[in-house]
């Protein structure tokens, strides 16, 4: 049962879209922050959370996670990956258009918000399809897919090749306000490999991706973004190249923006020594100059999100020869610890940090009324305790996937309660 009034104390509240930083007390009502620090008169709390040690941020907001309904629910459901959001501090997620049936209707849309909304523990926002079928051939009906509640366009991994149609896609995007959320991979280029061409695709013997196979969809698609003014939005950018580019680009005024997913921060091709399955995602871990490139673009501003980048799988899934294994991790319950590991490392300080998966995102979606903390806004908070030192262990994990290299690694930060909308979701005792 949802708690409707809930005052949480002393914790340290930090609010990156507006600088607010200091330990405080909030007030809740209904889902909604009625007050920061005096209690309200005649205010009466249903229940009292003590924060002390805690950090009280905006519930996160992931760009892209797959839930895997409708159509491969033996990966997983609404349901389970909702929940391990919520263990992960995550109140709102995209769900990219590659479902089965794909997001390029009202109906489909529709449906995955209405389940997440019976069924789920965070708020999902499905991204609309920038082509039917995701085929590349024709633009969808964007204008009812905004209408059915598709915050975004995008046509998830697959790519345009038919340079017309992406650009008349981008021109109708733009029409309606929707960013275009683009893959930057050139299908030719990218075509049967599995790892990052270089020294360790060679030594394992396995087919590479080149890393300008990256760069000729960013030249390509920031050229489209400036002649056609969309917004463009690049999801999961992994090489040192691509964010050079892009650096330039938005100095121009072009109206781009770029994430990462997370684990691009700290893995590199070296992880997929002995075949490691764990480590098969796309776009490929890089070089460590490549890491150590988007660390810095992430602590500059070129990259403006962090995101998990989730894909559950079954486990038979990472069992095969690693030729046949499927790209991808199970991350939304690591997503916030490695952000924090960020912060350990001396690459951002902590509201930096969180920005980037908190208010940034939401602004890159246009909901800015997500990932911040201010009286009326809406009760998204996860309460984490910094200091906090733990391991994932299969026992533990909430995702349906257990496919993650990061089991048994010590992990900085760990989630104590998640509130979306004012209800909690999420208590670790």
């Amino acid at each position: 049962m949802a708690e409707r009034r809930l005052s949480i104390q002393q914790g340290r509240i930090i609010d990156p879209a507006t600088g607010l930083d200091q330990i405080n007390d909030l007030h809740l009502i209904g889902g909604r922050i009625v007050a920061i620090g005096a209690m309200p008169d005649g205010f009466e709390p249903q229940r009292i959370i003590d924060a002390t040690g805690l950090v009280v941020c905006p519930g996160l907001v992931d760009l892209c996670a797959r839930l895997r309904e409708p159509g491969l629910e033996h990966k997983g459901t609404i349901e389970s990956e909702t929940r391990a959001a919520a263990a992960g501090g995550i109140t709102t997620l995209c769900c990219p258009p590659d479902t089965n049936p794909v997001i390029d209707t009202p109906a489909v849309a529709q449906l995955i918000r209405r389940r997440a909304k019976t069924r789920g523990q965070a708020r999902v926002l499905p991204v609309g399809a920038l082509t039917k079928g995701l085929a590349g051939l024709q633009i969808s009906e964007m204008a009812a897919l905004k209408e059915a509640g598709c915050p975004a366009v995008g046509n998830a991994d697959r790519t345009i090749s038919n340079t017309r149609v992406k650009r008349r896609a981008l021109e109708y995007a733009a029409t309606f306000d929707l960013t275009s959320f683009l893959h930057p991979a050139d299908h030719d280029l990218s075509e049967g490999g599995l790892v990052h061409e270089g020294r360790v695709s060679t030594q394992l013997g396995l087919p590479g991706i080149p890393e300008a196979a990256e760069t000729v969809a960013v030249a390509r698609d920031l050229a489209l973004a400036e002649q056609t003014g969309a917004r463009v939005h690049f999801r999961g950018l992994s090489t040192a190249r691509a964010t050079e580019m892009l650096a330039e680009a938005r100095s121009r005024g072009i109206a781009a923006s770029a994430d990462v997913s997370a684990h691009q921060l700290f893995l590199t091709e070296d992880d997929l020594y002995g075949f490691n399955a764990n480590a098969h995602v796309i776009p490929p871990l890089r070089t460590q100059r490549d890491r150590d490139a988007l660390r810095a673009a992430v602590a500059s501003g070129a990259i403006s999100a962090i995101c998990s980048d989730h894909r559950p799988h079954e486990p038979d899934a990472k069992l095969a020869p690693f030729p046949q294994t499927r790209p991808g991790i199970s991350a939304l319950e690591t997503l916030l610890s490695l952000v924090l590991e960020l912060v350990a490392d001396g690459v951002m300080n902590l509201s930096s940090a969180l920005a980037r998966v908190t208010c940034n995102p939401a602004e890159i979606l246009n909901r800015t009324t997500l990932g911040r903390i201010e009286v009326g806004a809406r009760a998204d908070l996860c309460l984490f305790d910094p200091n906090e030192r733990w391991r994932p262990t299969p026992e533990h994990w909430l995702s349906q996937g257990q496919n993650t290299p990061f089991f048994g690694r010590e992990l900085h930060g760990r989630v104590r309660y998640t509130l979306s909308n004012g209800r909690l979701v999420y208590e670790r005792a």
